[in-house]
């Protein structure tokens, strides 16, 4: 099961839970405080020092079976080069989850993305079924990730997806439904704006 929640619900579901071992995977600088154990491809054992900080070096990921209550994957599937391979060993290592990745527009709008994402993720609110494609650039970016963080505060639903999942990730590997020749250029959208500035002008 998978379905729509709230990253404000996650850390209320968190806290009432105290004695679950929670696990945040690929969080970098940013693991949730609720988290006992953090884990990432970087050794940032220092930066988290004091943490149960445990660096990832393999595709296997180092825990046993069902060794975590609940696992936070936070803006990490977009990244990762064997998309099932890595689902399937969320899995395998809880029982539960709260997943997090950016929608196309802000994927599309962030300088950063363009050569760091893989895959384009999307969420069928009918089948409760995550959608993976690979990533196509529509058009080209115009923000960087501080830029975008600011406008997370004001724009979250439209910029993000948050999930909660529990005992099985419900997912499907879908082809593009874009080509290349389909992008969108800055300049055909400047043409668009002052178009209608222009109409509106004389239509005074």
């Amino acid at each position: 099961m998978i379905k729509r929640t709230s990253i404000n619900y996650i850390n209320k579901l968190l806290s009432d839970h105290p004695n679950w071992k929670i696990l945040d995977i690929g969080c970098g600088f940013n693991a949730n405080s609720k988290a006992s154990v953090i884990s990432d491809i970087k050794d940032l054992s220092e930066y988290y020092s004091g943490k149960n900080f445990i660096k990832i070096t393999d595709k296997n990921l180092p825990f046993k079976d069902k060794e975590f209550d609940f696992v936070i994957s936070s803006h990490v599937l977009e990244h990762v080069e064997d998309i099932s391979y890595f689902i399937n060993e969320l899995e395998r290592i809880s029982s539960k989850g709260y997943i997090e990745f950016p929608t196309k527009l802000e994927d599309n709008l962030v300088f950063e993305n363009k050569n760091d994402h893989k895959w384009h993720l999307e969420f069928d609110d009918v089948e409760n079924k995550l959608i993976i494609s690979n990533r196509l650039q529509i058009f080209e970016p115009i923000l960087t990730v501080s830029s975008i963080k600011l406008l997370n505060k004001f724009f979250r639903e439209s910029l993000v997806f948050e999930l909660f999942w529990e005992e099985s990730i419900n997912y499907i590997i879908e082809n593009n439904k874009f080509h290349n020749s389909e992008k969108i250029s800055h300049l055909k959208l400047l043409k668009k704006y002052f178009s209608k500035k222009i109409r509106k002008f004389f239509s005074k």
